[in-house]
């Protein structure tokens, strides 16, 4: 664990320490997650995208998430495992923030597979963070000036279905819900930091 992770914790331990605030909340994320899975389905139906893993795997991107909901979200999960299957977890998000620190001191690349990662499969893969629901296909973001960009698809993506007319999709809707709950949550309980963190940082300040 770095010496930067460890305020976070007690932005944690305010904000659970409020059931009757941090429920409700709590309930919006998975409403805002349900819309996002719901439209990706949609979207990668409408491709007959289905993702089999490949040696590219997204799960050695090193991902920053943003928001204290998303961090409490992978709590909640994690906390549904078994003593002997967090412990390890752990472990392995130990070595990878660990890694990463080495690798980037040396200015080498960091290409580290998450810590939730178990043969394959996210062992949380219910509780997964935005971006771990979204990346993979090709999309549309309204910048906030107005602006659009747009993002490709992942390579397994442009691999398999590159030669299907786009169709559109758009995260602006998933960024600016994910952007106001954050601001509800700071609101509610008087939170000025922000955070930035990769899942093996989450995991290691558990």
């Amino acid at each position: 664990m770095t010496a930067d992770m460890n305020p976070v914790n007690s932005v944690i331990e305010k904000i659970t320490s409020c059931e009757e605030k941090f429920i409700p909340l709590m309930y919006r994320l998975e409403v805002i997650y349900k819309k996002m899975d719901e439209k990706y389905n949609e979207t990668a139906n409408y491709y007959g995208f289905c993702c089999p893993g490949c040696e590219e795997n997204c799960c050695f991107t090193r991902f920053y998430h943003h928001t204290f909901a998303e961090y409490l979200y992978l709590q909640k999960g994690f906390e549904t495992l078994q003593r002997g299957n967090r412990g390890e977890i752990q472990e392995r998000a130990f070595s990878v923030c660990r890694q990463t620190d080495e690798l980037d001191k040396a200015g080498l690349p960091v290409h580290l597979l998450c810590p939730l990662n178990c043969e394959g499969m996210c062992i949380l893969y219910e509780y997964r963070p935005m971006i771990c629901r979204l990346h993979g296909l090709p999309h549309d973001i309204i910048m906030p000036g107005g602006g659009k960009k747009t993002g490709p698809g992942c390579g397994e993506f442009n691999a398999r279905c590159s030669d299907k007319e786009y169709l559109k999709f758009d995260r602006t809707f998933f960024y600016t819900e994910m952007a106001g709950l954050e601001k509800d949550f700071k609101e509610a309980f008087g939170i000025s930091e922000r955070i930035r963190m990769t899942v093996a940082q989450m995991l290691a300040t558990l």
